[in-house]
């Protein structure tokens, strides 16, 4: 990890204007309420290029002009023995230089002098974020195992969340599984909220209370995913909680996962990005054509259904997103900095082997008029994180079963 986090503050500073100077913070602890605080998460931009977890530090980049090497100077916390007997080691500058790798270390509060005397000689008006958007967006070797790591732990907690599922449970004692499961295997906690949402709570996108019942004849969607090491993962299954599925849950069910399929057939390097969302969305809007949530006298075919936005009735989200430090990873979706007309979007990027992506079609559907009763008050979404390889793709939460024959047999 140090040697990789050095190896990104080159490249990074490698990008600079000679002389530049640039600095990346991350936060204080926050209190929570009286004198407890919130759990402490670190800056993501910080910790990409540092390693270092602890909070009120900052770094500094400072780019090599004329016979001056570029220097990476950290500022940290002091060491305070005190402190330490109630809270924990800080490393404290010169340990924190010699076991992260950085040319300089200095206490936090000599931070502003030390700025005062380095920006005299400063070009001003840098934007790190792009840069350190597109460099994280394709993940190194060190960033691939992680998350390989972090979703094969995700899976196994959504495989225990089906063994341990039956109709009368509430939906936070099925979320209780899936959080055990996380801290069992080291990962350090969630990368998000987790959605535990049975029957018609699948319907509600970001449904968080995770308090209802789980009753016979319910599907379960859990969306859930650890964080270890700083590094996200998110996977969503759904399935019954008796661990059977009726005709037309396995009907919408089938339907969703052949759109994933389509989707995943269009992570290749080399395709641009939209058609992971376009392959799924063709699957989809056939799909409700053929089952009768839409009225194909009414809405004419899959492309009519597509064009006049008829699928947002039960399809209302994109099929996936860059995953990585954050949940919703940063990177640009589309090229930026072409030629184009003000009312052109840009297009859509490639795919490059090395960016990690999810890839998650769902269906919705609400009790509405004309939408067979049968269906109603039904939420499916199934998700994978995807890392694009150079030959195409692997999927790192395969461990989760996801086919019906799959969930069927695990939860019997």
């Amino acid at each position: 990890m140090v040697a990789a986090c050095a190896n990104r503050r080159t490249r990074l500073l490698a990008q600079l204007p000679p002389g530049a100077v640039a600095v990346l913070h991350t936060a204080p602890e926050v209190a929570r309420n009286g004198d407890s605080h919130y759990p402490y998460r670190y800056d993501s931009a910080f910790y990409y290029l540092t390693g270092f977890t602890e909070p009120e530090s900052a770094l500094v980049l400072v780019a090599a002009r004329g016979d001056k090497p570029a220097r990476s100077i950290l500022f940290c916390r002091a060491k305070n023995p005190d402190r330490e007997i109630w809270d924990g080691l800080r490393h404290g500058p010169q340990a924190a230089r010699a076991a992260f790798g950085f040319d300089e270390a200095y206490q936090i509060e000599e931070l502003d002098s030390s700025l005062v005397r380095l920006r005299d000689h400063a070009p001003s008006g840098i934007d790190l974020l792009p840069l350190l958007a597109e460099m994280r967006l394709v993940k190194d070797d060190v960033e691939q195992a992680t998350m390989q790591r972090a979703a094969t732990i995700s899976a196994l907690a959504h495989v225990r969340a089906m063994q341990h599922a039956r109709a009368g449970l509430h939906e936070y004692e099925i979320e209780a599984e899936l959080l055990y499961e996380f801290r069992r295997h080291g990962a350090q906690g969630q990368a998000y909220p987790p959605i535990v949402a049975a029957g018609a709570n699948a319907c509600v996108l970001h449904y968080s209370a995770n308090n209802a019942l789980a009753r016979d004849g319910d599907l379960v969607l859990i969306d859930a995913g650890c964080e270890l090491d700083g590094y996200a993962s998110d996977i969503t299954r759904t399935w019954p909680v008796n661990g059977r599925f009726t005709a037309p849950q396995r009907q919408l069910y089938q339907l969703v996962l052949a759109a994933q399929g389509a989707a995943l057939d269009a992570v290749v390097p080399g395709r641009p990005y939209a058609r992971i969302h376009a392959a799924a969305l063709d699957v989809l809007a056939q799909g409700m054509l053929d089952l009768g949530l839409l009225d194909q006298n009414t809405c004419g075919s899959a492309a009519d259904v597509i064009a006049d936005k008829r699928h947002l009735q039960f399809y209302m989200h994109g099929t996936g997103h860059w995953l990585g430090l954050d949940v919703h990873d940063v990177g640009a979706y589309r090229h930026t900095g072409n030629a184009q007309a003000a009312d052109q979007p840009q297009p859509s990027r490639a795919l490059q082997a090395g960016m990690v992506l999810t890839v998650e079609p769902g269906i919705y559907v609400r009790p509405a008029p004309g939408v067979p009763e049968q269906y109603w008050n039904t939420g499916i979404r199934i998700e994978d994180d995807v890392l694009v390889t150079a030959t195409g793709h692997t999927i790192l939460s395969a461990a989760a079963p996801k086919s019906v024959a799959d969930i069927e047999k695990l939860m019997q």
